[in-house]
């Protein structure tokens, strides 16, 4: 392993961190020109742009053959903006979470977490895969223009044109200047890629582990850092709609988007590890079907609630270090987390959200 690897790694994530916010914003303020209204925006560039570094390196993968980086980054990724992003942000200020994220967004984020499972069980992601994952995220990026243009909340409206500052009066030749920050934040993205996904291949193969372990962590933190740090920005000023809903739609589209457009562009089918359909993708099921219950009990995240997601991610964490360490322990603590803690956890928060439903329900 060469110096050039971290310099590689480092070059790769500022790159990829850089790319998605000059994108974001160029887009987001060349669409609210042409009389998109900010709500619209928030549920569309701002959930593509988050999810652009995990698109990138993805399809970069996908396009080297490395497809368990490209899996294990988006299955990694999940799993970091629930667990690590939203435990954080939650110990940062507690979170207050929307109706329809419950009854809308959750479900659909456990629902395209079953249909990849059910899609990989094969062992593998064809571009049929793909492309049936890829129209799931334009009818659903569809269906939250119609609704939101229906029913559009002039506080979420107003609270993403705060954010992403469209509410100031755009200046002459002002779409010029949004769309060079689109092409120049596109050029910083795939060359952040190339270098992240270069730097984590030369990881892998000088430590001696999969590119799935690297995917899993190094790459998956790190394409998620985007969504850590808008979330927690959010959570400080306030901002509880972008904090929450950034967490929950990235990893929508990560399932959907990403993921699709990887199997796409693969040049054959995504091979799926058998690890990861026996452990991680299970994880990443457990992890979003977790959210419905703690979210449910009383509309928010509590402190407490944000340093169990903690306490799970560096158990996981831990597991990926023992299995790819060799060490024996590592099937017994797998065994004992699939067995015995998400279990015991399900339970307790099941009885946590039926408290809180049937208390909603006592007459005042």
């Amino acid at each position: 392993m060469t110096p050039m690897t971290f310099v590689y790694l480092i070059a790769g994530l500022v790159l990829l961190v850089a790319g998605a916010e000059v994108l974001v914003r160029g887009a987001a303020k060349l669409a609210a020109q042409f009389g998109i209204p900010p709500l619209v925006i928030g549920l569309t560039v701002v959930a593509f742009g988050t999810s652009a570094p995990e698109t990138a390196v993805s399809v970069q993968a996908a396009l080297n053959n490395s497809g368990d980086l490209a899996i294990g980054n988006v299955i990694g990724s999940n799993i970091a903006n629930v667990l690590l992003i939203l435990g954080m942000t939650a110990l940062v200020a507690p979170l207050i979470v929307s109706r329809q994220l419950i009854r809308l967004d959750v479900p659909i984020m456990i629902g395209a977490s079953l249909v990849v499972y059910a899609l990989a069980w094969d062992g593998s992601l064809s571009t049929l895969d793909g492309a049936l994952l890829f129209a799931g995220v334009v009818a659903y990026s569809g269906f939250l223009i119609i609704s939101s243009m229906r029913d559009k909340s002039s506080a979420v409206d107003d609270e993403f044109a705060k954010e992403f500052g469209l509410q100031e009066t755009p200046k002459p030749y002002a779409w010029l200047i949004n769309l060079a920050l689109i092409i120049a934040g596109l050029i910083l993205l795939v060359s952040g890629s190339n270098f992240l996904v270069e730097g984590a291949v030369s990881l892998a193969r000088a430590l001696g582990l999969s590119e799935l372990i690297i995917g899993l962590t190094v790459v998956a933190i790190g394409t998620s850092l985007p969504e850590l740090a808008t979330s927690i920005m959010a959570a400080i000023r306030g901002e509880r709609d972008i904090a929450v809903g950034n967490i929950v739609g990235s990893n929508i589209f990560n399932l959907l988007c990403v993921l699709g457009l990887a199997s796409m562009v693969s040049p054959q089918a995504i091979s799926i590890s058998p690890n990861a359909l026996a452990f991680d993708f299970p994880v990443m099921i457990a992890v979003a079907v977790a959210c419905l219950p703690i979210f449910f009990a009383g509309y928010r995240i509590n402190r407490w609630e944000g340093l169990l997601f903690l306490a799970y991610y560096l158990a996981y964490t831990l597991y990926l270090v023992l299995f790819a360490t060799g060490r024996p322990f590592a099937q017994t603590f797998g065994d004992a987390m699939l067995g015995y803690v998400l279990p015991l956890t399900a339970v307790t928060l099941v009885v946590i959200a039926a408290r809180a439903w049937h208390k909603q329900r006592e007459p005042l």
